[in-house]
């Protein structure tokens, strides 16, 4: 049985932000437009110290204001958790948009009291471009795309929830103290979910819940997204390291890592003994790999019937993949020399 509107939970939105002055404006008129009791709703957005003029564009709405107590995404989750006073918590980021009906699709999915989170699809804003367009079919999703509605009490690999579409049961997400600061690079957004689960609420991943992420457009730009993901699965590891989402970045690591260093060293070997025949193998390890992730888009190439997209999404794969590892290993060494000082 559904809701009727007049009996949705209140809710707060809070937008994490810094340095957005080229998205913030269609984020903010999105939220203008957003169909829901204005006596139930409230926006709060908290500003990391933007220098670029953000908070200056912000201020030009009806919105709360305040500045970010801390440093990093969770911390400045949390601060507007302090500053919002709504039974639902909602966050999207400063490059997103969201469509009318956002709010109203939220509240719908927490008419059970035990529903503590609830998550969506994100879409790219840009159809057009090709990175874009990529960031939305690529095989290994980094933003979500459901087909049906889940519920469930923990999360399944390749099926994560996006920080800029998710909402949480305030008195659910009080249980687990809130957003670890300690985690500010990747995986920030998925420790409160995971723990939700394993604290008994359900965990509700809902299509019809969606907004559009204005993905980035340039190749190097998401490669350093990839490596920033990396860094925050290392930290994951030392903050976190029972918990499900660190055994699966590890088990990950390990295997990347492996293969990585048995490529390079075929290589390396190969080409200082003049032997070709460790290149050769070198070689077939990649085309294999490669191979296989073709294989995976060839059904994306024939329903968009664009054959370079199962050429040249592989590619992309493997690079961000590779870029993905190395910021994982770099953090690792940092975390391991910092603990090393520490104990000295």
């Amino acid at each position: 049985m559904q809701v009727p509107p007049r009996n949705y939970p209140s809710i707060s939105i809070i937008v994490p932000v810094r340095n957005s002055v080229k998205t913030i404006v269609a984020l903010m008129e999105s939220l203008m437009e957003l169909e829901y009791s204005s006596q139930k709703i409230e926006i709060v957005v908290v500003d990391g110290d933007s220098f670029d003029g953000t908070r200056k564009i912000v201020e030009e709405y009806p919105v709360r204001v305040v500045c970010e107590e801390g440093r990093g995404i969770n911390a400045a989750r949390n601060t507007g958790i302090k500053w919002s006073t709504g039974q639902i918590i909602a966050f999207t980021d400063g490059d997103c948009v969201v469509p009318p009906d956002w709010a109203s699709s939220i509240a719908r999915n927490f008419q059970s009291p035990i529903v503590g989170f609830v998550g969506g699809n994100v879409e790219g804003y840009n159809k057009g471009d090709l990175l874009s367009t990529y960031m939305d079919e690529t095989f290994f999703n980094v933003k979500p795309s459901y087909k049906l509605r889940k519920v469930a009490t923990q999360l399944v690999l390749r099926q994560f929830p996006a920080g800029c579409n998710m909402a949480f049961r305030r008195s659910a997400l009080f249980k687990i103290g809130n957003f670890d600061e300690r985690i500010k690079f990747g995986f920030d957004d998925l420790v409160p979910v995971e723990e939700l689960g394993k604290a008994g609420f359900q965990i509700v991943l809902d299509p019809k819940v969606y907004v559009y992420h204005q993905h980035r457009t340039r190749f190097w730009e998401i490669l350093f997204q990839h490596f920033s993901y990396g860094r925050g699965g290392a930290k994951l590891i030392k903050v976190k390291r029972r918990s499900k989402l660190a055994q699966w970045f590890i088990t990950y690591l390990i295997s990347s890592t492996f293969s990585l260093i048995i490529i390079l060293t075929l290589l390396s070997v190969g080409l200082m003994l003049n032997q070709h025949m460790l290149i050769d193998i070198a070689i077939g390890i990649f085309i294999f790999f490669y191979a296989v992730l073709t294989l995976l888009y060839l059904e994306t190439a024939q329903r968009t019937r664009t054959l370079r997209k199962m050429l040249f999404y592989p590619i992309l794969d493997i690079t961000r993949g590779i870029f993905f590892t190395l910021g994982g290993i770099i953090q690792l060494l940092k975390e391991t020399r910092g603990s090393t000082k520490a104990s000295l």
